[in-house]
């Protein structure tokens, strides 16, 4: 017997880029107020608005969120799993950053039970933040790999993942060599890519921490696994910059270091991109390769602010990314409001359009999953999430003028300003309930 569930409350969606267009001209907004949300078996298989004296039958659980929020689950596209021990850490910049905090900690994970309720934190923690899908680091530990696409797995979520590659430039415990790491991501990519949700992504931490053997190895693996991810960092810090160009002085940039060793294509996530040119961003763009932008991360270490503009013009894809942690929290809101701060330094007006289809559809479309996530459209799996619209005395008044409106402003521009004040002020503290596939994973309280 099939199991259907309808939830009732305001369904907002974006279905196309709506670019950097003034939010009262921007295409494929769409709000659908008080209308029941049809999932059946764990797809979403229609809305129909409320009228009185009518809904869903008897056969369909209902779950009535009057008047808040619902939004397909935000994806996260650059997070690190065992980060969560040094979120908030004081005063380094990147490469102190990762000898003071990250190695330390990620050299814990060794230990299995470490690993395993570090990895059920981590997943919990995603959930109860909004986020349904996730392209994470765990770190090189096999194990801890295994951990976390066990946790994943048990909960039915969409996560991409794979064991971190490093064989150089970091402390004992936490270097592999290059035949061991490659026989390890073969067994990982036979047992997990493709298990339920989950995909495997060749992990190159960056490419000071991996010999061109094993870079080399790390591309290989791309070739003889069609349908895996590669994920890794660029162009964060121009410190790190500076230090790949004397680790690779044949490269043109250091973008083309991966490139060379085959390691950009149209499934490849790479975090940050600050310190690109327009010959990388065309590479970029050719290669099909995205950018995971980590706003709250880059601000947080002060490595620089991302010319997502540059981006548009040159075609290629941008994902929200919340790098905990370098990026001081889950909360993919939080994130969007620190990617408007970003792009207002840079002269860009940033909407609540633009940077939601960048955490939900666009992220979908870039990872080749719009047809199973991001969006609330038929045949979706229903990944969702529900929101109060405002928490808090300042927040609930700045909602209630924004419901108000203002005259002479067009029905988009109003909502505009409601969703950007719930995008600007909300927070964890804001969701009620998360939902994978239909099934509820997450409920405040």
């Amino acid at each position: 017997m099939s199991q259907r569930l309808a939830l009732f409350g305001d369904l907002l969606d974006i279905e196309v880029d709506p670019g950097f267009a003034a939010p009262g001209d921007a295409a494929g907004v769409r709000y659908r107020p008080d209308h029941w949300l049809l999932v059946e078996d764990g797809r979403i298989v229609g809305a129909e608005p409320a009228r009185a004296g009518s809904g869903p039958d008897a056969s369909w659980q209902r779950v009535d969120h009057a008047g808040r929020l619902i939004t397909p689950g935000f994806i996260d596209t650059h997070v690190h799993c065992p980060q969560l021990d040094v979120i908030a850490s004081y005063g380094t910049a990147l490469l102190e950053w990762l000898n003071t905090y990250t190695f330390p900690a990620e050299l814990r994970y060794a230990d299995p039970l470490v690993a395993a309720s570090g990895a059920e934190r981590f997943v919990d923690a995603l959930l109860a933040h909004g986020t349904t899908s996730a392209v994470v680091f765990p770190t090189v530990h096999k194990g801890a790999t295994e951990a976390l696409f066990t946790s994943a797995r048990a909960r039915g979520m969409r996560l991409v993942a794979g064991k971190v590659l490093m064989d150089r430039h970091a402390p004992d415990g936490l270097r592999d060599d290059v035949l061991q790491a490659e026989r390890d991501c073969a067994d990982l990519i036979a047992r997990w890519h493709g298990n339920g949700r989950l995909s495997y992504a060749v992990t190159v931490r960056f490419a000071a921490t991996s010999t061109p053997e094993q870079l080399a190895m790390a591309g290989r693996l791309c070739r003889e696994h069609p349908g895996v991810y590669m994920q890794t960092h660029v162009a964060e810090n121009t410190d790190e910059v500076r230090w790949i160009a004397e680790l690779f002085p044949e490269a043109r940039s250091y973008l083309d270091v991966y490139h060379r060793h085959g390691l950009l294509h149209e499934r490849a996530v790479l975090a940050h991109g600050i310190w690109l040119d327009d010959t990388d961003r065309a590479l970029l763009r050719d290669t099909g390769a995205q950018i995971a932008f980590c706003p709250s991360s880059n601000l947080f270490l002060g490595s620089g602010l991302f010319d997502w503009q540059a981006a548009v013009d040159t075609g290629y894809r941008v994902s929200m990314a919340s790098d905990v942690g370098g990026g001081t929290s889950l909360s993919m809101l939080r994130t969007l409001a620190d990617a408007y701060k970003v792009q207002a330094l840079r002269g860009v007006k940033l909407s609540a359009w633009k940077a939601l289809h960048a955490a939900t559809r666009g992220a979908a479309e870039a990872l080749g999953l719009a047809h199973e996530m991001g969006h609330l459209g038929h045949g979706a799996l229903a990944d969702l999430a529900v929101w109060d619209w405002a928490v808090g005395p300042v927040a609930t008044h700045r909602d209630a003028v924004a419901r108000r409106g203002r005259a002479g402003v067009s029905p988009l521009t109003a909502l505009h300003e409601r969703v950007f004040a719930w995008m600007t002020l909300g927070d964890e503290r804001n969701l009620v309930a998360t939902y994978v596939a239909g099934a509820c994973r997450h409920e405040r309280g």
